[in-house]
């Protein structure tokens, strides 16, 4: 796809309807990504500068979001950050594609609920490019992938994408990770979102060999489908 290919190969700032799409090609510290999140909404409602999504890969760190326990944290066996955002504890790190959106939510509608919606359904429209079946599942934030078919006993369940965010002036910052090849060992120090009953899964894990400029271009090409 042309607008796929436009942003995926570039560094820089591509500006398609309104909102500026960059993918890091090195991986960003994690303080450094909040530092820039927090500078990024306030152009958007003080200047009105263009929404944007960065997509990007972080060293491993646990965040906590506002509703983390401390007896979730198992094992801190690296950095560990408070982060402000909705959810429990998390793990980010290399092999993970984190999308973190700064959108104006008074343009595109201000329902923080319908916002996280779109956010899974987005997840979901990436994740049908490569047969993979996400799910919603009622009371758990996040999406979900039915382990029977791929080996996993009868009932089995992985979380394969989370999903956390915040909002500021109906400006939304942080956003979601969608697990592609990380070393799902990591997650062994925390309890992922405070459910210890469920498991982490990953496209590798389920069999599907995909780069992360797969993942970046499945996402770019379902945008439209759920944000206009």
């Amino acid at each position: 796809m042309v607008l796929a290919a436009k942003i995926r190969d570039s560094e820089e700032l591509s500006e398609i309807n309104g909102v500026e799409w960059k993918i890091e090609k090195r991986i960003v510290a994690y303080d450094k990504s909040l530092a820039f999140m927090q500078a990024k909404i306030q152009t958007i409602r003080d200047r009105g500068q263009a929404d944007m999504v960065w997509m990007l890969e972080h060293p491993p760190v646990y965040t906590a979001g506002v509703s983390a326990k401390p007896s979730d944290l198992i094992n801190p066996r690296f950095p560990i950050f408070e982060t402000g955002r909705g959810g429990q504890y998390t793990y980010h790190g290399p092999g993970q594609r984190v999308a973190y959106l700064m959108l104006d939510l008074q343009k595109r509608g201000p329902d923080i609920k319908k916002y996280v919606y779109d956010l899974e359904e987005w997840i979901i429209l990436a994740l049908a490019k490569f047969d993979v079946k996400g799910e919603r599942r009622e009371g758990r934030v996040g999406i979900w992938v039915n382990m029977e078919p791929y080996g996993g006993a009868q009932g089995a369940e992985s979380k394969i994408a989370a999903i956390g965010v915040r909002v500021r002036k109906w400006v939304s910052f942080h956003g979601l990770s969608i697990n592609v090849n990380p070393d799902l060992n990591h997650y062994d120090g925390i309890v992922p979102c405070g459910l210890s009953q469920y498991g982490v899964t990953s496209l590798q894990d389920l069999g599907v060999e995909a780069t992360m400029s797969d993942m970046d271009e499945a996402l770019i090409e379902t945008w439209d489908e759920v944000f206009k």
